[in-house]
């Protein structure tokens, strides 16, 4: 029951504030997603990335263990996930990013704030951002046979997350008026970015559920199965390991539906994997909860 009670703690504040989010569309009023994802992603979730590298009581040695775990569990995600689409004969454009690209924002940071405290976001931070970097590096050229490496570096996660890691390396502070200002501004970035998903869940209209069940039942499996073997590999602290498995069993990101849409491939195949695996989460993230906190 102690268990449950946990499990029930950490996931519930997720699915009600995501919910508020699709009871808001339900009812018909307006939500300016554009406008939001563009808060979301351009000033808040970067001053946050900033603030929480900055003000973290993680050694930094241990958050560079974390960074290349990370980068190799993508690695390995990456060539299982190759595989997996040339056998089941699936579209590499369409479904490639959407399988290694969870959605370690929306969902798996208050996920991992919740289970694990601020340690644990702290590590979650590390997973997010290497996941954006793949999202808008080789998950485009995936899509599209070419990407900007300009375009990039001048993406405010990515610029927020190396100036976080080059102030918690050389103990930098800044004055404590911008600490604050950035912090409160980061402050908001949880809560609109889960609102924001139940939004997208309302709102999109997936196409062949049956292919999607089974479909996102062998993503969140894939990068599940690759996080586990990975995390052992590297000899993680406990709680850097259960961040890694947790948000490697992230469902599709909301991002690779919007990637699927503006570049043209399979939106609504894509669609149908963002709501499934969503859902799916509310059974699975208790599972993967319960195995990693006994």
């Amino acid at each position: 029951m102690a268990l449950f009670l946990i499990i029930f703690n950490v996931v519930a504040p997720v699915f009600l504030i995501a919910g508020s989010g699709y009871l808001w569309v339900k009812q018909g009023v307006e939500y300016p997603t554009e406008f939001v994802t563009r808060l979301a992603t351009k000033i808040a979730v970067p001053c946050l990335v900033f603030d929480s590298l900055m003000t973290t009581e993680i050694d930094p040695e241990a958050l560079a263990t974390m960074f290349w775990a990370s980068v190799v569990t993508y690695g390995v995600a990456m060539i299982a996930v190759y595989g997996f689409l040339k056998i089941a004969k699936l579209d590499m454009a369409s479904y490639f990013a959407p399988f290694v690209s969870g959605n370690t924002g929306n969902m798996g940071l208050p996920l991992c704030l919740f289970a694990f405290g601020q340690a644990g976001f702290g590590y979650a931070i590390i997973l997010f951002s290497v996941t954006s970097v793949f999202a808008f590096s080789i998950g485009i050229y995936v899509i599209t046979g070419g990407t900007s490496l300009r375009k990039l570096v001048r993406e405010p996660l990515v610029i927020s997350t190396l100036l976080g890691l080059l102030f918690l390396v050389q103990g930098w502070q800044l004055p404590e008026f911008l600490t604050n200002t950035i912090n409160l501004v980061g402050g908001i970035g949880i809560p609109i970015m889960l609102i924001t998903l139940g939004v997208a869940v309302a709102r999109l209209k997936p196409a062949n559920i049956v292919s999607a069940l089974w479909l996102s039942a062998a993503k969140i499996a894939i990068c599940t199965l690759v996080a586990i073997g990975v995390g052992s590999v590297f000899d993680l602290p406990d709680t850097a390991y259960a961040v890694l498995v947790l948000q490697m069993s992230a469902p599709v990101a909301v991002t690779s539906y919007l990637l699927a849409e503006r570049y043209r491939v399979d939106a609504e195949a894509v669609a149908g994997l963002v709501v499934v695996s969503t859902v799916m989460t509310i059974g699975v993230a208790p599972l993967i909860l319960s195995f990693l906190l006994v």
